[in-house]
């Protein structure tokens, strides 16, 4: 999705702002001229040159990163000693950017890559290839793709928007959605249409961070990742700066990125053979209570998914008929089918078993080995029914 950026050509060769200051010397030197004034010149500036060609290479290189690094971040300070006067800011508007020393930092790079490298195994099939997080993903474009391939829905906006207003506009819908999927008030989200539309990659990793954790992505995202960020502030005129450290990872202790491995991990790993038979057994247990009420489950991969199935389990396993007016009975959204998930977990614990390690959002989201615990827990406790 990057798009090769045109250069405009050096001139050759322009001095240096220290070629002026030597040559400012140089000027009072020859104010008076003498005999033997031209040699030294000449002398100096074949010294100069044969310098010059020695240093060529690794000037060249150094120009080229500040250049890139100059329009890839219009207006990022050097450093946080850069005058904040440089910044023009509304009255009470705040802007931040990270620290570019931050950008060094190992572990932020694996970072980077590790995401890049989920976004391109997701989108594939659309034959997007990402290659800076910044660039490629802050007019909504790719994050509307990703946000459809992860959820499953389709988002109302346009293909594709040229104009920056259009941008902003899409953007305003995809991270809409992206914080209703993720639970998330929009004061809550740690990014926004006017931070990832202007390329603030500590808010475009928050957000991919958050997706990947979400949808269970199949990679391991490095823990502690802390970046220095460069924090702008107008208040009543005056412009002051400050450097905070953002954690963009944490200790993934949690449930569903590092849970410790149980019998079911072993059983997907080592005895796929096996799996057949405790689905098998599942669906004995699940049906001997479903057809009660005339119901009946075929497939455990999948129709357990929009939770109406669990809710109404739950409450026949505990003796009782859970109202229909109390769950989603025909889900269509992400949104219904989590609620039907939560209520299911709720009426467990309510019956005395612990939270299920699984999320919602896990069951939602077809991930087998999150429904066969649930079940198995139902199974263990509720066995000995008839």
């Amino acid at each position: 999705m990057s798009l090769p950026r045109s250069r405009t050509p050096r001139a050759s060769p322009a001095p240096s702002h220290k070629s002026f200051a030597v040559s400012g010397v140089g000027g009072r030197a020859s104010a008076s001229p003498g005999p033997g004034s031209e040699v030294r010149q000449d002398s100096f500036w074949d010294k100069m040159g044969t310098l010059g060609r020695k240093k060529k290479a690794a000037e060249v290189q150094q120009v080229e990163v500040e250049g890139k690094h100059a329009i890839d971040s219009p207006g990022m300070p050097k450093s946080a000693e850069v005058p904040p006067e440089e910044y023009l800011l509304e009255e009470n508007e705040e802007r931040s950017m990270i620290e570019p020393r931050s950008y060094d930092n190992p572990r932020l790079k694996d970072l980077i890559a590790i995401l890049i490298e989920w976004v391109n195994d997701e989108l594939h099939g659309e034959r997007i290839i990402v290659q800076d997080v910044e660039e490629d993903l802050y007019d909504g474009q790719v994050l509307q793709k990703l946000l459809e391939k992860v959820t499953g829905e389709s988002l109302p906006v346009p293909e594709v928007t040229q104009s920056e207003e259009g941008q902003r506009s899409k953007l305003k819908i995809v991270l809409g959605v992206a914080n209703r999927v993720l639970g998330l008030q929009r004061h809550q989200a740690r990014w926004s249409v006017e931070s990832v539309h202007t390329k603030n990659i500590v808010s475009i990793l928050h957000l991919l961070v958050a997706l990947a954790r979400h949808f269970r992505a199949p990679i391991r995202l490095p823990e502690n990742v802390v970046v220095d960020v460069v924090i702008v502030t107008k208040r009543e005129g005056v412009l002051t700066h400050r450097v905070i450290a953002e954690e963009l990872t944490g200790n993934y202790d949690d449930v569903g990125m590092r849970c410790e491995r149980d019998a079911f991990d072993t059983l997907f790993d080592h005895a796929p053979e096996k799996l057949m038979v405790v689905k098998k057994s599942l669906v004995t247990f699940v049906n001997k209570h479903l057809n009660k009420i005339n119901l009946e489950v075929n497939d455990l991969d999948s129709q357990f998914a929009d939770g109406v199935y669990l809710c109404l389990l739950s409450g026949l396993l505990e003796g009782y008929f859970v109202p229909l007016c109390d769950f989603h009975l025909t889900p269509q959204s992400f949104d219904e089918k989590v609620a039907n998930v939560s209520l299911a977990f709720e009426l467990m614990m309510d019956g005395g078993l612990p939270q299920p390690k699984a999320r919602p959002e896990d069951i939602v989201n077809l991930d087998l080995k999150s429904t066969l615990r649930v079940l198995y827990n139902l199974f263990t406790k509720y066995k000995h029914l008839s």
